[in-house]
């Protein structure tokens, strides 16, 4: 594209955002003499004199080539809202990022996506319950969107690669390394690339992740998805931002119920009572979007206990993720007994120690 420097540099414009920008390519022949303009051309453009004034003095700051030089260092793409290959579901939102930075296999996105989100303060139970739905939605084909925060975020996107689905995370900085947040996961932003998955992001490269960019990446998030799961989020969650912004781009929004007595079960309890879909399995996701489901997905493999023990178990976890302990007093077997018995279940793949000896039937 000969004008990308030009996309580039707007995008270095805080506050410019698709409405300024579809103002400006309705009026100019190009982004170049857009960018040039002098004042009374923006005005005429449909550009108010108050941001018309300041951008002539912000644009002095920015060197469309310098963004350019930027964006080939760090490795990073570009798409922008004038190309065919911006992604189908985001262009339908009222206010689409008018360029998107990406890592990754654009291509591999998908429409069949849903996004995943949740508190950062995940809970046992939360991550019991955002591996075994992602698990169920990967083994549809489905793509998972969710934005890299620690919690559920983190969760949501382990999982889809644990089960070999394709997933996005879409981010409130630039792409650039050093400002991929948060830091500690910055190592699963990479396996995210390595195995056909995409990080996304409407900052230019360089852009700190700001506290108030993430409630806005939030409607990106949304705008990529089909609808959205929140999974734990408490009274005042940045999950429910995107619930919101899902809502306002007639997306379908989906809550999994938790414990009323847990501070993070607010929020997804909330959504509830104020009409989203209750899941408990990606089953209620399909049937709710009217998907059909994948023709090739295995059921998972019902092993026969082989012994008493073993059986025990297996009864007491169907029902709640429990600890060694609790196992001991509701089977009165010894802790010898149940350890033994679950270190052969651990093998066959039937349960999960989910942190702290606390156990769940997979």
């Amino acid at each position: 594209m000969s004008d990308l420097k030009y996309w580039l540099a707007f995008s270095a414009v805080n506050k410019f955002g698709f409405q300024k920008i579809s103002a400006l390519r309705a009026y100019f022949p190009s982004l170049k003499e857009a960018w040039t303009a002098p004042l009374a051309e923006l005005i005429r453009a449909g550009i108010n004199q108050e941001f018309a004034e300041e951008f002539i003095l912000t644009r002095k700051e920015i060197n469309p080539d310098q963004e350019l030089e930027k964006l080939n260092a760090e490795k990073i793409n570009t798409i922008t809202i004038a190309e065919e290959r911006y992604p189908e579901l985001l262009k339908e939102i009222y206010s689409p990022p008018f360029i998107l930075y990406y890592k990754g296999e654009l291509n591999n996105l998908t429409n069949q996506a849903i996004a995943v989100v949740g508190t950062r303060k995940i809970t046992a139970y939360g991550k019991l319950v955002t591996e075994k739905i992602v698990a169920e939605l990967v083994a549809e084909k489905m793509f998972i969107v969710s934005g890299l925060a620690l919690g559920v975020d983190a969760a949501a996107h382990i999982a889809c690669l644990a089960h070999n689905g394709l997933t996005a995370a879409v981010l409130g900085s630039g792409l650039d390394k050093q400002n991929i947040y948060p830091s500690v996961n910055r190592p699963l932003a990479e396996e995210i690339i390595a195995k056909g998955g995409l990080l996304v992001s409407e900052y230019s490269p360089g852009t700190l992740p700001l506290r108030h960019h993430f409630p806005t990446r939030n409607r990106v998030i949304a705008g990529l998805s089909l609808g959205v799961l929140v999974v734990e989020a408490g009274e005042s969650s940045g999950a429910l931002i995107t619930a919101r912004f899902a809502l306002e781009q007639n997306r379908e929004v989906f809550a999994v119920p938790g414990n009323i007595t847990n501070q993070m079960s607010i929020g997804a309890n909330e959504l509830i009572k104020k009409g989203a879909k209750l899941v408990a399995s990606a089953e209620d996701i399909f049937e709710e979007l009217n998907i059909k489901r994948f023709d090739g997905v295995q059921k998972t493999d019902e092993t026969i206990p082989a012994s008493p023990e073993e059986a025990a178990i297996l009864k007491f976890l169907r029902v709640e993720p429990l600890h060694v302990n609790e196992l001991v007093r509701r089977s009165d077997l010894s802790i010898i007994e149940i350890n033994a018995a679950l270190m052969l279940l651990e093998i066959k793949g039937r349960v999960k120690n989910i942190g702290n000896m606390t156990y769940v039937l997979i």
